[in-house]
């Protein structure tokens, strides 16, 4: 599992992937993304990529706070270090949870554990920010029904929230 690195560096805060899940062995490259499009101001998300042919690059990484980009997917970057636009989508999603804190007083409710085991169970990828927001890349024609059940209780209890990275287009700051 990955985790996610929060540094702050002259104002802005800089998201990372300590791990990513297709880290590259070769041709590997690390761009940045501008989160202020996203409600984030102030941050970048840092993504790790491979080089897949003239100018483009896969992503290697499931995005925390990215919208509109994926696992796989191809992009484009703009002054050799920030992602510019996605070129080509790969038909993966992203699946985001968020555990709120503080944490359920009783273990019973606590439904981190299962999610990891359904993740593992049904073969997905992931990466996680600490203990409380996950990143789950869902491939095409998959089915996720036991992560969504996973952590059904909790977000119906409103002390777990979940989104679809592609909710929104990816977009590029000014």
């Amino acid at each position: 599992m990955g985790n996610e690195m929060v540094d702050s560096v002259g104002g802005i805060t800089y998201i990372t992937h300590d791990d990513p899940v297709w880290r590259p062995a070769e041709n590997g490259y690390v761009a940045l993304v501008d989160l202020a499009p996203f409600g984030f101001e102030g941050e970048q998300e840092q993504v790790w990529l491979r080089g897949v042919g003239e100018g483009e690059f896969e992503v290697c990484c499931v995005p925390f706070r990215i919208y509109g980009m994926s696992l796989g997917d191809k992009v484009e970057l703009s002054d050799g270090r920030f992602v510019s636009g996605v070129v080509a989508r790969k038909g993966r999603k992203v699946f985001r949870v968020f555990f709120a804190d503080p944490r359920p007083a009783t273990a019973t409710l606590d439904s981190r554990g299962p999610l990891r085991a359904a993740v593992l169970a049904g073969g997905f990828l992931s990466e996680w920010s600490g203990d409380r927001h996950v990143a789950i890349d869902i491939p095409d024609l998959s089915d996720p029904s036991a992560i969504f059940a996973a952590i059904d209780e909790e977000v119906r209890n409103e002390t777990a929230y979940c989104e679809w990275g592609d909710s929104e287009p990816f977009t590029i700051g000014s």
